[in-house]
């Protein structure tokens, strides 16, 4: 059984800001990836950038450099 872990949680309005996300932080190495959006939130298009809590600032400014909109920011044990 994997160990639960506590990790950032960005949701999206859109699949496209999703994926556009995604895209950037490959390029760039920073870590995470899309999964689903947990239960515990309620998400308007499904998908969810998961990473490291520590990476909040670098995902946070690569959004916003990139203009891309997202619709909250949790952390929790994934």
């Amino acid at each position: 059984m994997r160990t639960r872990q506590l990790k950032l949680i960005v949701t999206f309005h859109t699949t496209t800001s999703a994926m556009s996300l995604e895209k950037i932080c490959i390029e760039k190495g920073i870590p995470g990836r899309l999964i689903p959006v947990p239960r515990e939130i309620t998400a308007g298009c499904g998908m969810s950038w998961c990473a490291p809590v520590d990476a909040r600032s670098i995902i946070e400014t690569t959004a916003k450099e990139a203009v891309i909109e997202t619709d909250g920011w949790y952390e929790l044990m994934v």
